[in-house]
C-alpha cells in the first residue's frame, strides 16, 4: 500500500521506521522532523512504516508535519502484543513503553517478560523482517532508492537494512535513536545465556556491516564503537523553531516533567527536598506545584506520597505534543530525569532540546557523568544532579524559587546548533557523501 502524501530531488533515501504518524511518544519525532527539513538540502525521503501497528500512545496532531509530496508505503506486521494484551492489557501497554516495574510483578507479567527477552530476539517486532525485505526490494527499484535508512528501537528493523543493504547501488544507514544490548530496560527482560548471545552477535552485525551508524549521543556512539571497532557518528535530536514561540508562564512555582517516569527514574531526593522546603520556606507549600506529564509509575506515586507533597501534584498524563510544548512553556522549572545507571550515561532525552527552546531554568538530576551535563554547562541552561547530591539540589531549588518570587526569567539561550534544521543539514551532508 502507498499511501501519497514524491517530488525529485539529488538523492532518494528510504528510511524505515516502525514509529511514524499517528504514533505518539519520543520514538516517532527524530525521523519526522528530518523528513521534514531533508528536502531543503536535496535529499528526497521516502517512507516505510507498518500499516497497523500496535502504538503504546497516539498523536493524531503529529500527522500535520508531514511534508506534501513525500511518500508513505505501507505494509502490515505481526504485533505479539496484541495478543499478549489478552493477558494482560496494562502489562502488555507498559511493555511495549519500557515501564517494566520491578516490584509486585503477577505471574503473568512475569511470564511475559521472560518471553518478551528470550523468544523474541531483537524485539516483537522481529516478524516483520522477512516481509519487508521481499516487499522493499521491488520498492527499492522502482523507486530508485540510493540509500536505506532503519531507525531502531526496534532494532529488528536493522536486520531488514542488513538484508537490503547487498543490492545493488545501496547504501545503508542504521540509525540508534537508543543503545541496542546497553538500554536500561534490556536486563529486566531478564535474558538467558543463549538470548544474551545472540542480541550480542545480531547488534555487532549491524554495526560492522553499515556503511554508516549513527548515534544520538557521543557516550552512545563511543560503545557502539567500542563493540565494533569503527567510528560512530553523532547527530543529536533538537528543536523545531515553533518549539521557541513564547506561552503564559504559570503564577505557581511549577516545576514540570514532560514524559514517561519509570520505576527506575524515581527522583525520591527531588520529593524529599520538596517536601522539607515546604515545611521550612514560609509560602513555598502555598506556591508549590508539581506537573507530571505522561505515564507514571505506582512506584513514583508512593515516593510522592511518602514525602508528602502528594496534594501538590499534578499527574496529568499523556497529551500530544502541541500540548506538551505549551505545557513547558508554562512550566517555572523543567525536569529531566534519567535512571541512574552507567548504561544510561550516553541516553539524551529529545525534550531537553525543546526544554531549551522553551527558555526555562532545567534541573537535571541522572547518573555521575551523565553526558547531558555537558550540554547543560554548554548552553547555561540549568544544573545537573546524581541522586546523592541532596544538598545542592535543595540549594538550587531554593534558588529557582527565590528567582521565581523576584519574577526573573532565564535569559535567551544561545542553542541554534541545536535546530532540527541545523541538524537536517549535517544528516544531508552525510548521505551525500555515501
Amino acid at each position: 500500500m502507498c499511501i501519497e502524501v514524491g517530488k525529485d530531488a539529488l538523492k532518494k533515501v528510504l528510511i524505515i521506521t516502525y514509529y511514524w504518524p499517528p504514533a505518539g511518544g519520543p520514538g516517532v519525532q527524530r525521523w519526522l522532523k528530518f523528513v521534514k527539513y531533508l528536502g531543503d538540502y536535496g535529499v528526497d525521503p521516502v517512507i516505510y512504516a507498518p500499516s497497523n501497528p500496535n502504538y503504546p500512545l497516539i498523536d493524531d496532531s503529529l500527522e500535520k508535519e508531514i511534508p506534501k509530496g513525500v511518500k508513505v508505503f505501507k505494509q502490515p506486521i505481526f504485533e505479539p502484543y496484541k495478543l499478549a494484551s489478552i493477558l494482560s492489557r496494562k502489562g502488555t501497554q507498559n511493555m511495549s513503553r519500557g515501564l517494566i516495574r520491578e516490584k509486585q510483578q503477577s505471574w503473568v507479567e512475569k511470564v511475559l517478560l521472560w518471553i518478551r527477552g528470550n523468544l523474541f530476539i531483537p524485539d516483537a517486532r522481529k516478524f516483520w523482517v522477512k516481509p519487508s525485505v521481499k516487499y522493499l526490494k521491488k520498492l527499492i527499484s522502482d523507486e530508485d532508492i540510493e540509500v536505506v535508512i532503519t531507525t531502531g528501537p526496534p532494532h529488528s528493523l536493522h536486520l531488514i537494512g542488513a538484508e537490503l543493504k547487498g543490492l545493488p547501488g545501496v547504501k545503508w544507514i542504521a540509525d540508534f535513536r537508543d543503545p541496542w544490548t546497553g538500554i536500561g530496560y534490556h536486563n529486566k527482560l531478564k535474558p538467558g545465556k543463549r538470548a544474551r548471545s545472540l542480541h550480542k552477535t545480531l547488534e555487532k552485525k549491524v554495526l560492522q556491516e553499515a556503511d554508516m551508524v549513527l548515534a544520538t549521543s557521543k557516550t552512545t556512539a563511543k560503545e557502539l564503537s567500542d563493540i565494533s571497532g569503527r567510528k560512530v557518528k553523532t547527530i543529536t535530536n533538537g528543536f523545531d523553531e515553533v518549539d521557541a514561540l513564547e506561552h503564559p508562564v504559570s503564577e505557581k512555582f511549577c516545576l514540570s516533567h514532560i514524559g514517561s517516569l519509570l520505576t527506575g527514574r524515581d527522583p525520591e531526593i527531588l520529593w524529599e527536598v520538596l517536601g522539607e522546603l515546604s515545611s521550612e520556606v514560609e509560602g513555598f507549600q502555598e506556591q508549590l506545584e508539581v506537573r507530571l506529564v505522561g505515564a507514571v509509575s505506582e512506584d513514583v506515586l508512593g515516593s510522592i506520597k511518602k514525602a508528602g507533597i502528594g496534594e501538590h501534584v499534578n499527574v496529568i498524563g499523556y497529551v500530544s505534543h502541541d500540548k506538551a510544548l505549551e505545557l513547558q512553556r508554562e512550566a517555572r522549572v523543567l525536569l529531566l530525569l534519567e535512571i541512574d545507571s552507567e548504561i544510561t550515561r550516553g541516553i539524551i532525552p529529545g525534550k531537553l532540546f525543546e526544554y531549551m527552546a522553551a527558555q526555562r531554568p532545567i534541573v537535571a538530576i541522572g547518573p555521575q557523568g551523565w553526558e547531558v551535563g555537558s550540554i547543560l554547562k554548554e548552553t547555561g541552561a540549568g544544573h545537573i544532579f546524581t541522586y546523592g547530591d541532596k544538598t545542592s539540589l535543595k540549594k538550587n531549588i531554593l534558588a529557582l524559587y527565590q528567582d521565581f518570587l523576584s519574577n526573573r526569567n532565564l535569559a535567551n539561550l544561545q542553542i541554534a546548533q541545536y535546530s532540527r534544521k541545523a541538524l537536517t543539514e549535517v544528516l544531508a551532508g552525510v548521505i551525500k557523501q555515501l
